[in-house]
């Protein structure tokens, strides 16, 4: 049985008629004839009174109709899933996103543009550091990921590069410097700074000590956090200082205070990374959706 043979039978059942049947389908009416005869055959049991001016359901067709239908309306929503499907409207996205890329605000504009455009698209997105999401990616458990790269390009991965981002000072609010408006890095150099591990970000790290050299001092190591909110705990309970992108200021955390660098300002990288080669649908839509959002 194929779907074309439910489809003629419906439009005989509809039409009650199998001259009309045939002028709705563009095909001739002995072929339908025919085609109906082969289904009927096919289910040992007639499907209709053949009448001089018409057809009629028998009992066997009225029982066939119904599931007939849902057949027919079932194939319908197949045809629609399918076609979204390669649309990249429909289907599953599994998005990694480092902890402080979560409050980029072009990374959360980005997620909820695509959201709306694409409701029939299930998210999920799941938070981890720079290395594990890396790992994620290449084994193919994340579709795509929000990372703090390096300057390096990554083996087999290709970076759709967000503006880079100034870095600013969490300061503990009891501390001196944070009645300043702004502060120089230089006036850091005695300061204990918390400093993230590569893990975090593969540029904030990096980026921290080199501004640190630039501006004519290695910093004082007060603790090394293990996350971004770890850090920002720390900062609030006085243990030191940390360099955090500026999108991190949208934290309000008791007892710290943000404060703008005006010498040697770090910066922090961010980019979306995929799998080099073959893309998706879905991947092409996101990418689309987040150069919308720059």
């Amino acid at each position: 049985m194929e779907l074309r043979h439910i489809r003629y039978f419906l439009a005989v059942a509809e039409e009650r008629n199998f001259t009309r049947a045939a002028a709705r389908l563009g095909i001739g009416q002995p072929p339908l004839s025919q085609q109906i005869r082969q289904l009927e055959t096919e289910l040992g049991a007639p499907l209709f009174h053949r009448l001089p001016h018409g057809a009629e359901l028998t009992e066997s067709g009225r029982a066939f109709l119904v599931e007939a239908e849902s057949v027919i309306a079932a194939a319908e929503r197949a045809r629609v899933a399918a076609q979204r499907a390669a649309r990249g409207e429909a289907g599953l996205l599994t998005l990694g996103l480092t902890g402080s890329a979560a409050f980029h605000p072009i990374v959360t504009r980005t997620i909820r543009n695509f959201r709306r455009r694409y409701p029939k698209v299930q998210v999920v997105l799941e938070e981890l550091n720079t290395m594990r999401l890396l790992e994620m990616l290449r084994r193919e458990e994340l579709d795509a990921i929000f990372l703090r790269p390096g300057l390096e390009e990554l083996e087999g991965l290709h970076l759709h590069r967000l503006p880079d981002e100034p870095m600013v000072a969490a300061i503990p609010k009891a501390h001196p410097l944070a009645k300043a408006r702004s502060i120089t890095l230089a006036g850091l150099a005695q300061e204990p700074l918390i400093l993230f591990p590569p893990a975090i970000g593969l540029s904030l790290y990096h980026e921290v000590l080199s501004a640190c050299r630039m501006a004519g001092f290695d910093p004082i190591t007060s603790q090394i956090a293990p996350q971004i909110s770890s850090g920002l705990a720390l900062v609030a309970a006085e243990l030191g200082i940390a360099i955090v992108p500026q999108s991190i200021a949208a934290i309000g955390v008791p007892g710290i205070a943000y404060r703008r660098i005006t010498d040697v300002v770090p910066v922090a990288r961010l980019a979306l990374a995929t799998r080099m080669g073959r893309e998706p649908a879905l991947l092409r839509n996101l990418i689309q959706t987040l150069n919308g959002a720059l």
